[in-house]
């Protein structure tokens, strides 16, 4: 059975790898590369073609803007598969922006440092890669300064995203309360997405038009991170977001320490690494659930609702022992019924659970992935596997969906995997997993 996914999962990645030097999602429904998912790429690649793993990071690195910043999706090619694409965008708008690489104005999280640091522990520390790495890290680091520099409005080490889609998390019921302080217009567009998966899966039509007003007004402010954080409504501070910045300021602090001749770089990281900790706990973590929760900046409160990027703190090394023990016992409390796959994206004891659509309640691998070494780091092994094996049981059942229903028994048929099928990250995920020690 091992052999068997080990070669489907290879198979995907090869299929979704493009003549550009990069990989696609999955066929149709995602189109073009995306930040976080070709992070993710890279470190499956790594375990049987090293050199593409290399190019798919040389490739995200290549669309970096003059101030640092690394789009979430960047259009190497023309595609009419998916809407809203450049022209819909205008990343030329910032007089910053790579005019080379058309893109999107807006970011998705920081994975690239932590990767970069896998990719060397892949490759047992090649020559080979840490040449990569040295000739790399830079661009990583450059787009971390960006981020404090533009992006940390209170000066308090944790930085904001003005749109669900930096989240990652797109339709998380998370926004909903966001939503109903807006009213934006009926917007007149022709929906991809739903040509290639079941609509019930996808966001409303509604919540695509509050999508796209945001994206308007950054788009009036020419993208500048000031004016938005002036004017957008939407403006978040994200415990998954900054918890994947911390991590991977980890990582950066690490591979810096191990080349040598970068101690100003060290030294700012630290700093803000230390003051991103400090206000992570104390901005979002709410002891009364016991589970990190998002800010809303712009109305200056906790988003008091549980979700799988409660528990990504646990990645970053943020959280003290006792904040750990809280987390997995609301992990466990909340989403550990015996009738359902660890760990669904919302809360499933909440009325705004949708086990079928999309982050509102369905499990994703890359959560998963980063939960399971969140868990191991606390040294909360038996948790851990439990999210291992439930991963690996959902791929084995239903193949590389983008997301699965963590239902069990799942009374809407008899396969749980939902999204765009053959998908990228899914596989190269499961190809890390399954090369780690049982």
């Amino acid at each position: 059975m091992r052999e068997q996914l080990m070669e489907r999962a290879v198979q995907v990645l090869e299929r979704n790898y493009q003549e550009g030097g990069f990989t696609i999602p999955c066929e149709g429904l995602y189109p073009f590369q995306w930040k976080w998912d070709s992070g993710f790429i890279a470190l499956g690649f790594a375990y049987f073609d090293m050199e593409k793993a290399k190019k798919e990071i040389e490739t995200l690195l290549q669309s970096q803007w003059e101030n640092g910043f690394i789009p979430h999706i960047i259009f190497h090619n023309d595609s009419d598969t998916y809407f809203p694409g450049a022209d819909f965008h205008q990343s030329h708008l910032h007089p910053q922006s790579n005019k080379n690489f058309p893109s999107t104005g807006m970011t998705q999280p920081p994975v690239t440092g932590f990767v970069l640091e896998r990719l060397l522990e892949i490759s047992k520390h090649s020559e080979d890669m840490i040449g990569f790495i040295k000739k790399h890290i830079d661009k990583v680091y450059q787009n971390h300064v960006y981020f404090y520099e533009h992006r940390d409005v209170e000066n308090d080490g944790l930085v904001y995203i003005y749109h669900n889609w930096e989240s990652g998390t797109d339709n998380s019921p998370i926004w909903d309360d966001i939503w109903d302080t807006m009213n934006p217009p009926e917007y007149e567009f022709e929906r991809r997405d739903t040509s290639h998966v079941d609509p019930a899966q996808r966001p409303s039509k509604r919540e695509y038009d509050h999508y796209l007003y945001i994206i308007d007004i950054a788009k009036k402010y020419n993208y500048e991170d000031s004016k938005i954080a002036a004017h957008s409504p939407f403006l978040v501070i994200d415990p998954l977001f900054n918890s994947m910045l911390i991590r991977s300021n980890e990582a950066l602090i690490k591979l810096y320490d191990l080349f040598g001749g970068s101690q100003d770089k060290v030294d700012y990281l630290k700093s803000k690494q230390a003051m991103g900790i400090e206000s992570l706990n104390s901005k979002l973590y709410n002891k009364e659930l016991g589970a990190y929760v998002h800010f809303d900046q712009r109305n200056n409160k906790q988003i008091p609702y549980v979700c799988s990027s409660s528990f990504a703190p646990l990645y970053s090394g943020a959280p003290t022992n006792q904040q750990a023990q809280s987390l997995v016992n609301t992990m466990l409390a909340k989403f550990g019924d015996e009738g359902r796959y660890l760990c669904a994206s919302f809360d499933p004891t909440h009325d705004r659970f949708n086990p079928r659509k999309y982050w509102r309640g369905p499990v994703w691998i890359n959560l998963n992935w980063m939960l399971y070494h969140g868990l191991q780091r606390y040294g909360f092994e038996e948790v851990a596997k439990q999210v291992k094996a439930d991963s690996l049981e959902l791929i084995s059942k239903n193949g590389f969906y983008e997301y699965f229903d963590s239902r069990k028994d799942n009374p809407d048929g008899p396969l749980n995997g939902y999204g765009g099928n053959n998908f990228s990250w899914s596989a190269a995920l499961l190809i890390d997993f399954l090369n780690e020690n049982p």
